[in-house]
């Protein structure tokens, strides 16, 4: 082991492990933490412990004179004073400092060598720097060597709880970010997800301060002439399955920017979603958790193989892995000018068609709205859809008002010319729990028809209820499906549903209604 200290983060612990290969922390894994496993197709199974998602009701951001008029401060970034930060940290590294071992992660966010942030993350689980490994852009044995100072720098003490007592602190957990110090620093949940999304809350302030458009997305690529497709969705959609597409290139899977150039990945890693995963529904995926990949809170059987559909638990069973697993990632992972950007929705209410084309305008309103829905039985006390709506399709991770973006968007759209497209991956023929999923095969096709143009040039009719325009054909997709409300059985029954979202859409752009323009304004639901 080379030597290397991390003194200039005061960190005085002597073993410290830079930029481990896979082989390597596999052996510090099983060696050093009790519950860490090999699964039988390779992959390293770890467990975050108590915390198995994010918390976002624990994430702080530091006010402070130089950014605090950028920031949307509310319940998104709960503002936290620089001295509690501190305190936090300094909890953070004395903890740290209390470890037989650290591990440091030296890598990049972004793949655009002019946009790329330099990311140092210093942590004490091997689990932990294996998922940053996989997560970040992994650089060269040069540009290792030349790595000089991070830009930004994580310090990950999530087995040792936030004190209570300090300002400001509702919980053991807390998640801090300081803009100003360049610095994250989570205690109380080992979730490593927390990191991923720290990075990428870093660029979502400081791509658009810089006039790039950040955006919560996976994206792919035209193998023939380069141009790109963005696909927009909160999680459950199908953004991960959908981009996993043997047809096109793998630009990447959820977090990407669009610069004058293009668009790039921020990550070098996909971190899918592994409830009820088989390898004829998504095999791409499915053969990428092998050897080099981390499992999270997976159950294991007797043999060592992955019962993908225990979720004993948690429901929110994942496995990040490198993007060059998928046979079709395109690397570097960067891509010309998008042609179509498509908004993902998971409408459990069975409402919306499953495409629908939308004007510039349109484009904004759903932008800003964010929608999709929890289906019964997934949360305590949900016993009928509910509909969610996360502004940008990733509020929890904005630092700017999401307006900020919408502008961005639009410009971009507007420059380039791109379409854009509402596609619902939900339910068909009634809400969840009377109507059906939509095959993932229509869905597959529908993007298809998009990428290839053939949806601009069919007939198409005006929804009553939301105004966009509804194709009528699609190629391998039945055409009755096209139209929802001839699916219901009850129409009147539909009618209802229709009326309910619209009214739920509504109500939550009223938010939103002061910072667009009156076309905006004007392109939402029209009953």
């Amino acid at each position: 082991m080379t030597a290397f200290n991390l003194n200039d983060h005061e960190l005085t612990v002597a073993e410290v492990h830079r930029n481990l290969p896979p082989g390597e922390l596999y052996e510090h894994a099983i060696r050093y933490e009790k519950d860490s496993h090999i699964a039988e197709n390779g992959a390293l199974v770890a467990y975050s412990g108590g915390k198995t998602g994010r918390s976002p009701k624990d994430k702080r951001v530091v006010k402070d004179p130089k950014s605090e008029k950028d920031v949307w401060w509310g319940s998104v970034n709960i503002p936290m004073d620089a001295q509690a930060f501190a305190t936090n940290r300094e909890r953070a590294r004395d903890y740290l400092n209390t470890r037989d071992r650290l591990y440091c992660v030296d890598a990049f966010a972004g793949w655009d060598p002019k946009y790329r942030l330099k990311i140092r993350v210093i942590c004490s689980r091997p689990y932990h720097a294996l998922f940053m490994h996989t997560m970040l852009i992994r650089p060269t044995a040069d540009e290792l060597a030349a790595f000089g100072k991070p830009d930004f720098v994580i310090y990950n003490a999530g087995a040792f709880p936030a004190n209570r007592l300090t300002t400001g602190m509702t919980s053991k957990t807390s998640i801090d970010l300081s803009l100003e110090a360049k610095e994250l620093v989570i205690l109380g949940t080992e979730y490593a997800g927390e990191m991923k999304k720290g990075v990428f809350t870093v660029a979502n302030y400081v791509g658009p301060k810089n006039g790039i458009l950040s955006m919560h997305c996976s994206a792919t690529a035209d193998r023939q002439t380069g141009k790109s497709s963005l696909l927009f969705g909160l999680s459950g959609t199908g953004k991960t399955t959908l981009s996993a597409d043997s047809k096109r290139q793998l630009i990447g899977d959820d977090e990407h920017c669009w610069s004058n150039e293009g668009i790039f990945n921020i990550e070098g890693g996909c971190y899918a979603k592994a409830i009820n995963l088989t390898p004829e529904s998504e095999p791409e995926i499915f053969n990428a958790l092998r050897f080099g990949a981390v499992m999270e809170n997976v159950v294991l059987v007797d043999n060592r193989s992955v019962d993908y559909t225990d979720t004993s638990i948690t429901q929110n069973t994942r496995g990040a892995y490198p993007i060059e697993f998928i046979r079709s990632a395109k690397i570097p992972c960067v891509a010309g000018h998008p042609t179509d950007v498509i908004f993902l929705t998971c409408d459990a209410f069975g409402v919306l068609p499953p495409v629908s084309a939308l004007s510039p305008a349109q484009a904004m309103y759903h932008f800003i709205s964010g929608y999709t829905a929890k289906v019964a039985g997934t949360e305590m006390g949900v016993s009928e859809p509910q509909a969610t709506f996360s502004p940008c399709f990733g509020g929890p991770f904005l630092v700017w008002h999401p307006s900020k973006y919408a502008e961005l968007l639009s410009a971009k759209l507007k420059k380039h010319q791109a379409r854009a497209w509402l596609v619902n991956t939900g339910w068909s023929g009634g809400a969840h729990g009377t109507g059906k999923r939509i095959k993932l095969a229509f869905t597959r096709a529908i993007l298809d028809a998009i990428h290839s143009g053939a949806l601009q040039k069919v007939e198409t009719g005006r929804d009553p209820v939301f105004g966009f325009d509804v194709p009528k054909a699609c190629p391998e997709v039945p055409p009755e499906i096209l139209t929802p409300r001839n699916t219901w059985a009850d129409k009147s029954a539909y009618d209802v549903a229709a009326k309910k979202l619209a009214g739920l859409f509504r109500e939550n752009f009223k938010t939103y209604e002061s910072g667009a323009s009156p076309e905006v304004r004007e392109a939402g639901p029209t009953t």
